[in-house]
């Protein structure tokens, strides 16, 4: 009698310690995460937009050295090292691979078709072609959009509140960048809409900016208008100085543009779409299948004016303007 009930404990507890055994070693497993940048990272938490990532997955309970790795990879501004760095992650088995930008998008999904990809913040994931529909991504890929082309006109039309009469507005755009020149068409036609001409001026090197500002300033334009752009987010000390320097006014899709001297943005927050992009990370590793996740858009959009920078262009900022901005650069 002893012994059946011995061996009753036994299988009894053989039973509880396999599931718990099973849970420790999914507790104590380390997540292999790779972040793939087309821009210079800080590789810290004060890198603007992409260290929020980092800290929306400490605040999920995955902490660098104790139950995940992040391999960060940056291009430093040269989108041809893009594919190479791609293979890299593939070769290390990454569970997940975060993209910063278009181009760094691209470049994952050429190298991997099984790999979990999560878009930090994409222009147009449809049209570019790395999702079937934002309710279906479908594939491998999911993330967030920032719906950057789509408040183009809206851009066009604060820079036309703030700037009377303007007549020719340069567009920069890095032709590297499929969402930069996808959205061209968009820009030229509102600004038809308002009977200005939009002056497309391409750079993809710190030389090629400057040049194009030298360009944009033979042409006349009255102001600039930018998106957010890895390089040009790089680069954006550079853009404002010679900004400054050309006194042209800029609208841009980034406060981080504005915040280095550039007269105004309007668009989503990006640093708060790369701390979302930890939860999609979140929930993939938990077992989410990345074709379940629609890809998230935002709901509101920022305007952020630099008021010292009007005040050196001898701008006046409306009223309206000013009651409606979610900061003021003073």
């Amino acid at each position: 009698m002893n012994n059946r009930r011995n061996l009753v404990v036994a299988l009894g507890a053989g039973a509880l310690a396999m599931p718990f055994s099973s849970f420790a070693q999914q507790q104590m497993k380390i997540w292999r995460v790779g972040f793939l940048a087309s821009r210079h990272l800080d590789f810290v938490d004060s890198d603007y937009n992409y260290g929020p990532f980092r800290q929306g997955m400490r605040e999920l309970g995955y902490v660098e050295g104790k139950n995940v790795i992040i391999e960060w990879r940056s291009a430093e501004g040269n989108n041809e090292r893009l594919a190479g760095l791609a293979s890299e992650l593939v070769n290390l088995k990454m569970d997940v691979i975060v993209t910063a930008g278009s181009p760094a998008t691209r470049a994952a999904q050429k190298a991997t078709t099984t790999i979990p990809i999560v878009m930090g913040s994409i222009a147009d994931p449809v049209a570019n072609g790395f999702i079937a529909s934002v309710a279906q991504p479908a594939g491998n890929i999911t993330g967030l959009a920032n719906m950057a082309v789509d408040v183009s006109p809206k851009q066009l039309e604060m820079l036309l509140d703030m700037v009377p009469k303007l007549s020719r507005v340069a567009l920069l755009v890095n032709p590297s960048n499929s969402a930069n020149v996808k959205g061209v068409d968009a820009v030229q036609a509102a600004g038809q809409k308002r009977g200005v001409k939009i002056l497309r001026a391409d750079a993809r090197t710190p030389q090629e900016i400057d040049d194009a500002f030298a360009w944009i300033r033979q042409q006349n334009a009255g102001a600039l208008m930018m998106w957010t752009e890895p390089f040009f987010l790089q680069q954006k000390t550079q853009i404002a100085q010679l900004a400054v320097k050309h006194r042209l006014p800029v609208m841009s899709g980034d406060r981080i543009y504005s915040e280095a001297g550039a007269l105004m943005s309007y668009g989503t927050n990006i640093a708060d779409q790369y701390r979302r992009a930890a939860t999609y990370v979140g929930r993939i590793l938990k077992g989410a299948k990345p074709a379940d996740l629609p890809v998230e858009q935002p709901t509101k959009f920022e305007l952020v004016i630099n008021q010292n920078t009007a005040k050196a262009l001898g701008l006046t900022i409306p009223q309206s303007m000013l009651l409606r901005a979610d900061k003021v650069i003073d």
